[in-house]
């Protein structure tokens, strides 16, 4: 038996202001986590509390926002949970591996659902505001259906094919290609400063003239400043990211060379206790290197 209403499960960081976007949009939305506080957050919202992620999957709709793929293996693609569930369809938007996606697409055809893979773009204020850029893949007839939930959590839906991996693909890419951003950006205002120049005047100059735009301008400030908190994505994240696309690269036999200099730089941070940081804290190892003082 199917519901009209939205099951959501994971309310981190990003899925507290995707949730909430749902909500202000009209949507009926059950919620679940799994510790209570952001559930009651929301029900102060207009949500309903779920008792569990099997009474998420009781709604006709479920979209799932987790950390990573062992969160999803562990708590969604239970053989038993989705014989249970009453969805008609899965949105998942967490950023995932290449093959965790392929495993979910055909475990969740087994059971009858369909799956949607949408991972997403933006920072928790920009999910606060509704203002997410989503990254979407699977059947047309899937993403026709779940496109006003997408329209109340995003700015623009950009879809990337009939195959869920194909979205997670593009995503991995783009988180790929920020964090070799903020380690340029990083070395760049290492050298700056080392040779008498402030990191501030830099990026100020740069993102006014040959790099303009959010990452740049967002990431490179904070670079500049060595503002790594608060943490609007965690340390260990980025690290999460530049594995999966080391992941996705040899699966496909594709080189990532500057890939294994970032995975080295994330490990280096974390071995310094950086880890309830932001994922720009990479950038102090950066200036360890550099001999200049933390």
């Amino acid at each position: 038996m199917t519901d009209s209403t939205v099951g959501f499960v994971g309310l981190g960081a990003m899925g507290r202001g995707m949730a909430a976007s749902l909500l202000r949009a009209g949507h009926h939305v059950r919620v679940w986590n799994r510790s209570p506080e952001p559930v009651a957050a929301l029900v102060a919202l207009g949500a309903e509390a779920a008792d569990s992620p099997a009474d998420a999957f009781a709604a006709e709709t479920v979209v799932s926002m987790l950390a990573n793929d062992e969160a999803v293996e562990r708590l969604l693609l239970d053989p038993a949970l989705l014989a249970g569930a009453g969805a008609a369809v899965h949105v998942n938007m967490a950023t995932v591996s290449v093959a965790l996606a392929e495993r979910a697409e055909a475990l969740h055809a087994e059971h009858g659902i369909g799956y949607v893979a949408a991972p997403v773009l933006g920072r928790p204020p920009v999910a606060e505001a509704g203002e997410l850029n989503i990254l979407a893949a699977g059947e047309e007839g899937l993403l026709a259906r779940v496109e006003p939930l997408f329209a109340a959590m995003g700015r623009h839906t950009w879809y990337f094919g009939a195959s869920p991996r194909q979205a997670n693909t593009a995503k991995i890419s783009a988180n790929f290609l920020i964090a070799c951003a903020i380690e340029s950006m990083a070395e760049a205002c290492s050298l700056a400063e080392a040779n008498g120049v402030r990191p501030t005047d830099l990026v100020e100059m740069l993102t006014g003239t040959l790099f303009p735009g959010p990452i740049y301008t967002g990431y490179g400030s904070m670079v500049a400043e060595r503002r790594y908190r608060p943490a609007g994505f965690r340390l260990p994240l980025g690290l999460k990211d530049v594995d999966l696309a080391l992941g996705a690269g040899a699966a496909a036999h594709v080189p990532l060379p500057f890939g294994s200099v970032l995975r080295d730089a994330f490990l280096d941070a974390l071995a310094h206790g950086d880890a309830d940081q932001d994922w720009v804290a990479v950038a102090a190892v950066a200036r360890r290197r550099a001999g200049l003082p933390e």
